[in-house]
């Protein structure tokens, strides 16, 4: 199963988007809050407090 490449959320198989850039890397999404976030706003993940990934982060800085 992928994990969302923004909030780090593993998707069940046949849902979200699929993002290919012109690097041909693969990016997943889960909805379409976290691709705006990601795409058209260039939010980092890790500084976005309701994305998994800064949880994450949180908790090894304390």
């Amino acid at each position: 199963m992928p994990k969302c490449t923004f909030c780090g959320i593993s998707m069940p198989q046949g849902t979200g988007k699929i993002f290919v850039q012109k690097d041909a890397k693969l990016l997943y999404f889960c909805s379409s809050k976290c691709e705006k976030n990601m795409l058209k706003l260039r939010r980092k993940p890790i500084k976005t407090r309701w994305s998994n990934r800064y949880e994450k982060v949180a908790q090894k800085t304390k």
